[in-house]
């Protein structure tokens, strides 16, 4: 079986063979009719609101209503699996999140590959998180917060917004890395778990910054660092996770997927329109309150990142030894 880059870049380059007048075709008519965006999670979470923001920037751009449908359940894997098997003509789009890059390894038979059936249109922004702790517990920097959990075996937990999530892999990493043994304490999304957090139940956490950043301001949490690769612009003052645990990097990429097979042009259309979208002085703006920061890029960019981030986050749950079904 070839590697998940090497089928991406085979799905493009049988893509770009189509014949010029044919894609220009398909280009000039679409959309003539609405356009559908299905996210796999219920309305008012992260998801939902950039599909929103994203649907209607589209619908004014290219005159057809961009619509959201919400279709929740099995660990995201129902609305993915919709837009895999779905008419590949540009009008059956997925609000791609970062579940998407987990579900191959963690599900035996998720009814679809990620990186085979769903072309890449445009990222949309990677969200940076921040490892917080309630400011009860007597540490400020990552190495002490190391050497508190050794010296406490299994009373030290964490919380994440749910099993199988990409904060319960990263928490996992996080602690197979690390030498130690903390408490994996599962929740029904990140609200529930921050409200836990603000109140003391659970101990640690990584989060949106934007989601933390005014109880960490306000000292309700304590930030101990950023989970990117780099610092980040909205806590500069924080080092990374990596900086102590060389190799850790986590955080959340979002973007926009079509069925495989989608004409080049109508992908190239949405593409453009997309990244007019992220260079928009306002839509930037909203984006970074909302998340992080926007990322524009071709298709051909975000489907390396979506190939990268599949593999990657592959390898760690093989590693742990993680399984959903």
């Amino acid at each position: 079986m070839k590697p998940p880059r090497r089928r991406f870049l085979s799905l493009a380059a049988a893509a770009a063979a189509l014949p010029a007048t044919s894609r220009f075709a398909w280009a000039q008519a679409y959309p003539s009719r609405a356009v559908r965006i299905l996210v796999a999670s219920p309305p008012g979470g992260l998801a939902d609101t950039l599909a929103r923001l994203i649907a209607q920037w589209l619908s004014d751009r290219l005159g057809q209503p961009f619509v959201i449908e919400n279709r929740s359940g099995a660990g995201n894997n129902i609305a993915a699996e919709a837009v895999a098997n779905a008419n590949p003509d540009g009008y059956t789009l997925l609000l791609v999140n970062p579940a998407h890059f987990l579900n191959s390894a963690l599900y035996d038979r998720p009814g679809y590959s990620f990186v085979r059936d769903i072309a890449p249109v445009a990222g949309l922004l990677r969200a940076p998180n921040v490892m917080e702790v309630h400011p009860s517990l007597p540490v400020k920097t990552v190495p002490e917060f190391i050497a508190y959990a050794k010296a406490k075996p299994g009373k030290v937990n964490y919380a994440s917004a749910g099993t199988g999530t990409l904060l319960h892999v990263a928490g996992e990493l996080f602690r197979m890395m690390a030498g130690i043994d903390i408490v994996h304490v599962p929740y029904r999304g990140t609200t529930a778990a921050l409200t836990d957090l603000l109140g003391g139940q659970v101990q640690m956490m990584c989060d949106n910054i934007s989601t933390s950043i005014d109880h960490i301001r306000a000292g309700k949490l304590r930030a101990l660092a950023v989970t990117t690769a780099t610092r980040s612009e909205m806590l500069p003052e924080l080092p990374t996770v990596g900086d102590f645990l060389p190799g850790f990097e986590q955080s959340a990429l979002f973007g926009v997927g079509a069925p495989r097979n989608t004409p080049t042009a109508i992908i190239d259309e949405l593409n453009r329109q997309i990244n007019a979208g992220l260079q928009d002085p306002k839509m930037k703006l909203r984006l970074l309150e909302l998340a992080g920061p926007a990322l524009p890029g071709s298709s051909a960019d975000f489907g390396e990142l979506v190939a990268h981030e599949t593999e990657r986050w592959g390898r760690v749950i093989k590693t742990l030894g993680i399984k959903l079904g």
